[in-house]
């Protein structure tokens, strides 16, 4: 086995975790952004610019475990001499593995943070339906009533 399939896959894995703190930068500026004054067009160009990255990542986890399958007997068979590129490899799957979980309990907290603001805004909205029937029922029920000005009698005659 020639030595550059290990060089490529040490250099895809150094692209996913590059990726990986793109992803967790977005993800702490779409928090900042939610928790400060949700703008829904900032959020949606973060979700867009996430959705990118995703792909990006998909597609280097799939060029790495296609070149994997093809040279894994060949580094199992051979640990010794692959041993420092196995060693910096597993250093780059655990840091992985630690921004993955990162990134997952920051959207965790940016879902819950979208959740609150959404159920203030239904409540709102809710509140708002409710004010706007009691002044209606209120319009219907003052222009309906007989209602009678006072009137003066001249008891002269």
């Amino acid at each position: 086995m020639d030595q550059n399939y290990v060089i490529i896959l040490e250099e895809s894995l150094i692209q996913k975790n590059k990726v990986l703190d793109e992803i967790k930068s977005l993800c702490e500026e779409q928090g900042r952004v939610i928790a400060d004054d949700m703008q829904l067009e900032a959020l949606d160009s973060y979700i867009e610019k996430k959705g990118i990255l995703i792909e990006q990542l998909e597609k280097l986890d799939e060029g790495f475990e296609s070149l994997y399958e093809k040279v894994s007997e060949e580094i199992k068979r051979d640990r010794e001499k692959y041993a420092v590129q196995i060693r910096h490899m597993q250093s780059l799957i655990s840091e992985i593995t630690d921004k993955s979980n990162a990134i997952q309990a920051q959207e965790e907290r940016n879902r819950s943070l979208i959740n609150n603001y959404f159920g203030k805004r239904r409540s709102e909205v809710k509140e708002g339906r409710v004010n706007s029937k009691v002044a209606m029922n209120y319009y219907k029920v003052q222009s309906n009533s007989s209602f009678v000005d006072a009137q003066f009698m001249d008891s002269k005659k």
